[in-house]
């Protein structure tokens, strides 16, 4: 497992030992980043359910200002601060050991990139996306990007009008699903517009 691009390319990445953290694969993680590459540079990035923390970290060696890794196994959060150690990236990584959905109530700042990718069959992410969307709460920054893992065979969950089902790409079993936020509550019909250098 590596770092595919920016300051870090190439760097190995320590991963997790056992079965019950599932890392994104090098074919979805390289398909995942040619679609985010013009909505990271100078971005604030959450990486919620972190794992070894590849994703956020991906998002640091490509200029993203800052990430927040979470993850409420303590030997995941081990892993995540040596992948930052040996990337070099630990000065713009924040790892915080404990609950997402806790994290959510009480984070206090706007991420404009949110990776959410928990275990398949948990029933977490349906729990997360309903958190991170709901009304008035505005972890999300406006244009901010959801991104979630899931089973190809998986209907994308709906959102409230304020977020807009970007795309979803698949690759095999394993499907990607991007959700934009629109830039304000009051106008839910607002068009998205084009991320720059597009």
């Amino acid at each position: 497992m590596r770092v595919i691009t920016g300051s870090a390319r190439g760097r190995s990445l320590k991963e997790l030992e056992g079965l019950e953290t599932r890392p994104t694969t090098s074919r979805v993680k390289e398909g995942l980043f040619s679609a985010l590459q013009f909505d990271i540079e100078g971005r604030q990035v959450l990486d919620l359910f972190a794992g070894t923390g590849q994703l956020g970290i991906e998002c640091l060696s490509r200029g993203a200002s800052g990430a927040v890794f979470v993850d409420q196994r303590k030997d995941a959060a081990a892993v995540i601060r040596e992948n930052l150690r040996r990337t070099g990236l630990q000065d713009r990584g924040q790892v915080v050991q404990g609950d997402a959905l806790a994290f959510l109530e009480r984070a206090g700042q706007g991420f404009d990139l949110v990776f959410l990718d928990p275990p398949y069959a948990s029933g977490l992410r349906e729990l997360a996306l309903e958190r991170l969307t709901r009304p008035g709460f505005d972890i999300l920054n406006p244009y901010g990007i959801i991104v979630t893992e899931h089973p190809a065979d998986q209907t994308p969950p709906a959102l409230p009008p304020s977020y807009r089902l970007q795309r979803t790409y698949r690759y095999g079993k394993i499907a990607v699903t991007l959700f934009r936020r629109n830039g304000g509550e009051i106008n839910e019909a607002a068009e998205v517009p084009p991320p720059a250098g597009r």
